[in-house]
């Protein structure tokens, strides 16, 4: 007998930035190159264009949904300046989903800005959520028929980007950007640099700009909203209970308790890190680490859904985020098994789980860099060519078989 539930989604995510290319009124474009080490995304993936290819793919092998994003430099290119023909263009999208049987799961901000928006001061001034919510009303009318709505994505991130944004100005601090896929440990011999703590102050704001569109967006279109967040998933050790609080509400508790009102919350994980008496514990390498430095924790999303189910006190959860960066297909085939057996075990917990999406559909541009790859899917960055990998074949029958074929 499946574990899954009745009209459990089974799907892979992208976003905007990553995988359209060309995403040229952007803050993130603007900005790229700047920083040592930092590649350009150009054409990235071509899916601006591409986009019915890669749905189709998914629809063959028997996925039942598509997270995607909504690039709000593309619909408002300057202020108050909405472009009709990008919002007819995002409508193509969610109308090619339906046709082809996938239920979208819209993000309207996945990171990037518009330039404008970040040259007059981004999330730091005080006109942010009302430019923000301009936004939203003008994409709105377009979300008919859309049954899930991220306002943003991990709004956690976005604070500590919208911090690292500032050394973007400063000549001296350049040499400390890391791109948030690199997720080190502090002290460790070998560790890449350990991304600074979101900023508390910034991700306040950026929970009235989720609160001030959430009902609107719900009334308009009939739509579960909610946000996703990007969980640490801590392992605590023995002492480590009292600084394990204060990171996890730094880290997401801020986050999470602001989702009590949504619909749902979306829970993006990828492995673990352990906090003892005096903090975050160095990882020590190992060979089995992923390409951006991290343990091999399939059981992490686990971890992670129980902490959102227990802070949020019981809001739906969606897994909009799960997956390896790895270039072994076969760990990636052995990661995704590992995650859906402790998905499976919290849902026999009573944890509501609503849906997978797996990180991520297409090898793409991890900010800043193209090494690290997620994709079940590979993409010739000269000529577009997608190549499934066998893990993609592989999750599309575990969600034809709504999750029997874990069994198997």
């Amino acid at each position: 007998m499946t574990a899954f539930p009745d009209g459990f989604l089974w799907g892979a995510a992208t976003a905007p930035h990553q995988t359209e290319g060309n995403n040229l009124n952007s803050d993130f474009w603007a900005n790229e190159g700047l920083m040592p080490g930092m590649d350009f995304s150009g054409d990235a993936c071509d899916s601006y264009h591409r986009y019915a290819e890669d749905m189709e793919l998914l629809a063959a092998a028997g996925y039942t949904s598509y997270r995607f994003g909504i690039e709000w430099a593309r619909i408002e290119p300057r202020p108050g300046m909405i472009s009709r023909a990008e919002l007819a263009h995002y409508r193509r999208m969610i109308d090619t989903a339906v046709s082809l049987g996938l239920t979208p799961v819209v993000t309207l901000h996945h990171f990037t800005n518009p330039k404008w928006f970040a040259d007059e001061g981004g999330w730091l001034v005080d006109s942010a959520v009302a430019r923000f919510a301009a936004y939203v009303d003008a994409v709105i009318p377009i979300l008919s028929g859309v049954a899930w709505v991220c306002t943003m994505n991990e709004p956690n991130m976005l604070s500590m980007m919208t911090g690292m944004a500032r050394l973007a100005a400063d000549p001296e601090a350049r040499a400390r950007w890391t791109s948030p896929t690199i997720d080190g440990d502090p002290d460790a011999a070998q560790a890449r640099p350990q991304l600074p703590p979101p900023d508390a102050e910034i991700g306040r704001r950026l929970v009235a700009a989720h609160h001030a569109v959430r009902d609107r967006i719900r009334e308009r279109t009939g739509a579960r909203v909610g946000w996703t967040v990007a969980n640490r998933a801590f392992e605590i050790l023995p002492g480590g209970e009292s600084r394990a609080r204060d990171l996890s509400w730094q880290w997401e508790d801020l986050y999470l308790e602001a989702s009590r009102g949504d619909d749902f919350v979306g829970v993006q994980s990828y492995s673990t890190l352990q906090v003892g008496p005096d903090g975050q514990v160095a990882h020590e390498p190992r060979p089995d680490d992923t390409l951006v430095g991290t343990p091999f924790r399939p059981d992490a999303v686990g971890i992670a859904v129980r902490h959102c189910w227990q802070v949020t006190a019981g809001v739906p959860i969606l897994i909009t985020e799960n997956g390896i960066a790895t270039s072994d297909d076969a760990q990636r085939i052995a990661y995704t098994r590992g995650a859906l057996d402790a998905v499976q075990c919290a849902l026999d917990e009573g944890v509501d789980v609503r849906g997978y999406l797996h990180w991520s559909l297409l090898d793409n541009f991890e900010w800043g860099h193209w090494e690290p790859t997620f994709g079940l899917i590979a993409v010739d960055r000269e000529t577009f060519v997608r190549r499934p990998k066998p893990s993609f074949g592989w999750l599309g029958e575990i969600a034809r078989s709504n999750g029997a074929a874990l069994s198997g």
